[in-house]
């Protein structure tokens, strides 16, 4: 197939274009490059199969293609609080005209969403059924409301025009190509432990997420893409729930690092708690995480010590 992948110079959308040009398939990789890195794609240089785009999805793109893998938005809370108006658009108006392209060509179209949907949750694990505790005024808010309102036009659009919908709600994920300065836990302690910084959690540490490792990620997403019909939202993560506190000792042992670890207030918004409940990517895509969290934060740290 023809497939386009926006967001496709990013960290988890260049694993994907990789996974889905070593299936044989033609990729339309389409970023502006506001987030997303051309290094992360450099290693393609020699491969026919692969056309690169900068453009920005808030304007129509008029292209040919199968199927859309929708991920383009700027992921970490540093880059999309950078400019809050403009994480809004890409979310929503993105959307907006990459269901319109998948509405003329009828394509099936894929939409990263996030556990963020589900703000800062009163139950835990989240499961698809709950409906979140989200601040929509918040400094968070363009990303969180974003994904949010995507939702909604995604399945509006299934709903009015047949449009052929997968949804995920992305947890946390990790690995090669994460950027040195995006500001996500695991990199952020990763890249202060290599440089002999002070590692710097935020509050207690005792916050807690779920960490899953990239590969895992892209191939539930190949899988909920093979699906022949699906109407409603899939958790995608790791269910194995460790606190920040936890994973900068995790990060220390990993890297031999000596640095200290110095605690700074919780920034606003920031959940105190992240959990998915998978029960339905194990039943729907006979899928779950494969790569503990040591040999993930070891394949890390390789990755990054290139780069520090």
């Amino acid at each position: 197939m023809r497939i386009l992948v926006t967001g496709a110079a990013g960290f988890l959308g260049s694993h994907l274009v990789d996974r889905l040009l070593e299936k044989g398939h033609e990729v339309l990789a389409v970023d502006n490059f506001f987030t997303g890195s051309k290094r992360n794609l450099a290693h393609l240089s020699d491969q026919s199969n692969l056309e690169i785009i900068r453009h920005d999805i808030t304007f129509p793109l008029y292209v040919e293609v199968d199927q859309i893998y929708n991920l383009a938005s700027p992921a970490s809370p540093i880059n999309y609080q950078r400019d809050p108006v403009q994480t809004l658009k890409t979310n929503v108006v993105g959307a907006v005209n990459m269901l319109g392209l998948a509405k003329r060509l009828k394509a099936r179209i894929f939409q990263a969403s996030t556990s963020e949907v589900y703000g800062d949750p009163k139950v835990s694990p989240q499961d698809e059924s709950y409906w979140g505790n989200v601040n929509p005024i918040g400094v968070r808010s363009c990303y969180d409301e974003g994904k949010r309102a995507a939702e909604t036009l995604f399945f509006d659009y299934q709903r009015q025009h047949g449009v052929d919908v997968r949804v995920a709600r992305i947890f946390n994920t990790y690995g090669p190509r994460m950027a040195v300065d995006d500001g996500r836990v695991v990199s952020n302690l990763i890249v202060q432990a290599l440089r002999g910084e002070d590692l710097t959690i935020y509050g207690d540490g005792s916050q807690t997420r779920s960490f899953c490792y990239q590969s895992d990620l892209i191939e539930a997403i190949l899988r909920l893409m093979e699906l022949p019909e699906e109407n409603s939202p899939t958790n995608l993560g790791n269910p194995n729930e460790i606190s920040v506190a936890e994973l900068a000792n995790i990060v220390l042992e990993a890297t031999g690092s000596n640095s200290k670890v110095i605690r700074k207030p919780l920034p606003s918004d920031d959940p105190l708690q992240r959990r998915p409940d998978i029960s339905k990517a194990k039943t729907r895509l006979n899928w779950e995480p494969e790569v503990s969290l040591s040999d993930g934060i070891a394949r890390t740290v390789s990755y990054f010590r290139t780069l520090v």
